[in-house]
């Protein structure tokens, strides 16, 4: 039952901004150098002096000579330790070895949307770091549809991330970003992610962890060993795979077993980590807590080291989810295994770290039981030194045994910047989403002298909820009230605490220029371990939202914060309600970012990057139901805007208004294609629809050619509006009609382009047909199929398209 409303109704101007500030903040004197040795402090782990001070010579270990390979060094490092000593490294704790000058280290650090001090201890807040640049949650900046914003915002992270180590705030291992595709709406950890569709998500991914690992000045690709090239910050893409289900309906994700056919594996589950590991270079891959078809994924030869690192060539180390290996043995019960034997099973499935959860005196399994996994015969010690190798490769990659010299000069400075935290407000606005704007409501007009702001208090005062999940500490907060009072001189507020307003609407909304009201959801609603049960604002909002919009003088504006997709068909409806915003959870800055949108310093343009259903969609399938094309037999529909058409959608994948109008035109009218097939390739089936003959050479799978041929054509983007404005491009590809249950469409390029009012800008686009033509048959096989697709320009209104045949040639 809801909490009874206290509605405080004050109705008055405000003299002072609310917000949170750690400018001035001082810690409990825990400052420290990031590796500390008998009291001394240091940078990097082979310094003679720190080596004296240990009591050891360091000429006499040659794991610390810089000038020998990385392999041989770490050779010669785990080949000195006894098996104990091995097997107490292995968790997200590492114990370090100090009679061989090993310090500890902890590996676990998150970084979702800016530095976060969640974990162990080995990233924290305090002295001389109070707090570091929060940015608005992933599906914010996913809405932005900007890659270099994606990888601006890793640059930051980063250069935040080593400035806290060298002053002995954090360590250098990060497990973010989180590249799971919101399947379906009802997902907890939407937030956390860049949305349902696999391509976006993979591409942010990329430039992400681009921007987390790759050090300015340095050629990425230059590296003649990728295992040698120096990273940044290691960055890791989670959590590998099918994992969608926290908690709903009885079930939860530690005993959840997903069931999944090989052709949503290939083309949705796996593709963004393909994508994250393959062309970001991720230097790490965390497996998640579920079963997929039976296997635990942190126990799974086939998805770990077939696909992740023979396939996929991971060039850094896979981790649990924290607590997944004992998962397997107090919730899943999986085989009836023991501890021994789950420690085995999955480090012989390639698991190399163990984060663990201290639980009945056992902190993680490997450190426990590997030991005893390898004297009992179920493990070789060799598993337990490849294991060790991928993880100290990795630290060495980091500087953390010799240093990076062009980052050790980095310290509390460059931490909350003015340019860090104006990058904070630029993402908010970009990822900002005009939903509604009838009559141009929006943005509000110079001559508004009052407002009032209206909705919970949390909302307008919004110093937690804007920060969503896994935040560290803020540099500050701008709250919705902040932003808008710098604004508007006179703004009154009716703010309802303890999670609920009455239907009785102020009397100020009859009186004022514009009325303001901010809603939606917070993380005790939708969070990790907390699945919605439906898609409807809580809290009787929709009731007093209706009321306050009947009772104003003029329509109202409303500003929903929500990381999924909320069903306010009655908003869309009601002539009484003018505007609706998605602002999402907007991070430190939300508020500069909100009043900016509302009152025209800014035009939005961001998209939604999932689609927006109304509330009857979740009643016709489970979370649990793990296919995404629709279910005949179980009468299931599609899932996301791939493989659903639906009457159920309120705003599609993809949506999103701006302040003026654009148009689309191209030179470009058909664009045949002719693929050769090669005498060491075979022409692969297709599944055709009923009463289609298939041709000679239905497709070619894309695994055995050679991928050269390409599609060119250039879009004219022209702003016939009066507002300079920045317009997102979307590039789907259609399937030919003939082949049986392919993707209605499917995104495969996007540019996000600023055009000045009465302009027009060229957008160039390239099109690899293998990647943005090939779909995935029902056999798993990745092909690119003959006929006629499609390009397809646009979205909603707006959109232009043109055919592309795809003759093969054999």
């Amino acid at each position: 039952m809801a909490p009874s409303p206290r509605c405080l109704g004050f109705l008055v101007a405000l003299v002072c901004a609310v917000s949170v500030c750690f400018s001035s903040v001082s810690g409990g004197g825990r400052e420290r150098g990031p590796i500390t040795t008998n009291g001394g402090n240091y940078t990097k782990v082979c310094d003679p002096a720190r080596f004296a001070a240990a009591g050891l010579d360091m000429a006499g270990f040659r794991y610390c000579d810089a000038s020998l390979p990385y392999a041989d060094r770490v050779q010669d490092l785990v080949g000195r330790m006894t098996l104990e000593e091995k097997v107490r490294n292995l968790g997200d704790r590492g114990e370090g070895v100090a009679r061989v000058g090993l310090p500890r280290y902890l590996w676990w650090g998150e970084a979702l949307h800016g530095v976060s001090d969640v974990g162990p201890g080995g990233t924290w807040f305090g002295d001389v770091v109070p707090g570091a640049t929060s940015f608005p949650l992933v599906i914010n900046s996913a809405a932005a549809f900007n890659e270099t914003l994606w990888r601006a915002i890793g640059g930051v992270v980063s250069t935040e991330i080593r400035a806290m180590y060298n002053l002995g705030h954090a360590e250098l291992t990060y497990w973010s970003p989180n590249i799971n595709v919101v399947r379906d709406p009802r997902w907890g950890r939407a937030s956390e992610t860049p949305g349902e569709d696999p391509f976006v998500v993979g591409r942010y991914a990329v430039s992400f962890v681009r921007g987390m690992q790759d050090i300015d000045g340095r050629d990425a690709a230059a590296a003649a060993d990728p295992f040698s090239r120096p990273i940044k910050v290691s960055s890791c893409c989670k959590h590998y795979a099918a994992y969608d289900v926290d908690a709903w309906s009885g079930f939860d994700r530690l005993t959840f077993d997903a069931r999944v056919q090989e052709r949503d594996m290939v083309e949705t589950f796996e593709r963004p980590f393909e994508m994250c590991v393959r062309d970001g270079d991720a230097s790490c891959v965390m497996c998640s807590y579920n079963r997929i078809n039976g296997v635990p994924a942190c126990a799974d030869a086939r998805l770990l080291s077939e696909t992740v690192r023979r396939q996929w060539q991971l060039h850094g180390y896979i981790v649990s989810d924290c607590d997944s290996v004992r998962v397997m043995v107090r919730d899943a019960k999986w085989l009836g295994y023991n501890g021994v034997e789950a420690t085995a099973a999955s480090m012989k499935a390639g698991l190399d770290l163990d984060c663990g959860m201290f639980w009945e005196g056992v902190h993680d399994f490997f450190t426990t039981y590997g030991v005893d996994a390898v004297r009992q015969g179920k493990l070789k010690e060799s598993a337990v030194d490849n294991a060790l190798s991928n993880l100290y490769v990795t630290l060495m990659r980091l500087g953390f045994f010799d240093g990076i010299p062009e980052l050790e000069s980095l310290g509390a400075s460059d931490v909350c910047t003015v340019e860090h935290k104006e990058l904070a407000a630029d993402a908010a606005r970009q990822g900002m989403v005009l939903l509604k704007n009838n009559g141009a409501r929006l943005p509000l007009s110079p001559k508004v002298n009052s407002v009032a702001l209206v909705g919970l208090l949390e909302h307008i005062n919004a110093t937690d909820v804007m920060l969503g999940d896994y935040r560290g500490r803020p540099c500050r907060v701008v709250t919705p009230y902040d932003g808008i009072r710098k604004v508007v001189n006179s703004t009154l507020v009716h703010a309802c605490d303890n999670g609920a307003c009455d239907t009785a609407p102020p009397a100020t909304v009859k009186t004022v220029d514009a009325t303001i009201v901010v809603v939606g959801l917070n993380m005790s609603v939708e969070r990790e371990s907390n699945d919605r049960e439906d898609l409807l604002l809580p809290w009787n909002q929709t009731n007093w939202i209706k009321a306050v919009a009947e009772a104003s003088l003029n329509p109202i504006v409303l500003v929903i914060m929500s990381a999924g997709g909320v069903d306010v068909s009655f908003a869309q409806d009601n002539p009484k309600i003018g505007a609706v915003v998605w602002a999402g959870y907007p991070g430190e800055e939300g508020g500069t970012a909100i009043a900016d949108v509302l009152f025209g310093t800014y035009n939005p343009g961001g998209r939604l990057p999932l689609t927006w259903y109304k509330n009857e969609y979740v009643n016709k399938i489970p979370m649990t139901s793990m296919a995404l094309r629709p279910d005949a037999e179980h009468g299931y529909p599609g899932r996301t805007y791939k493989f659903y058409g639906g009457a159920d959608v309120l705003y599609p994948f993809g949506h999103g208004l701006s302040y003026t109008n654009f148009t689309y035109a191209s030179g470009t009218t058909a664009a045949p294609v002719t693929v050769k097939i090669g005498s060491w390739e075979y022409c692969k089936l297709l599944t055709y629809k009923k009463g289609v003959t298939s041709p000679a050479c239905p497709a070619v799978n894309v695994a055995s050619h050679r991928c050269q041929e390409e599609v060119q054509f250039n879009v004219t983007v022209a702003n016939t509006g009066g507002r300079d404005g920045s317009h997102v491009v979307h590039v789907y590809t259609v399937p030919p009609p003939e082949v049986d249950e392919a993707p209605l469409k499917q995104l495969v390029a996007f540019r996000r382009v600023h055009v000045p009012a009465g302009a027009a800008v060229e957008v160039p686009f390239t099109l690899n047909v293998c990647k943005a033509f090939a779909i995935v048959e029902e056999t798993a096989y990745t092909v690119v199929p003959s006929g006629v697709s499609k390009v397809l320009v646009g979205d909603d209104a707006l959109s232009l398209s043109f055919p592309v045949q795809i003759d093969l040639a054999v």
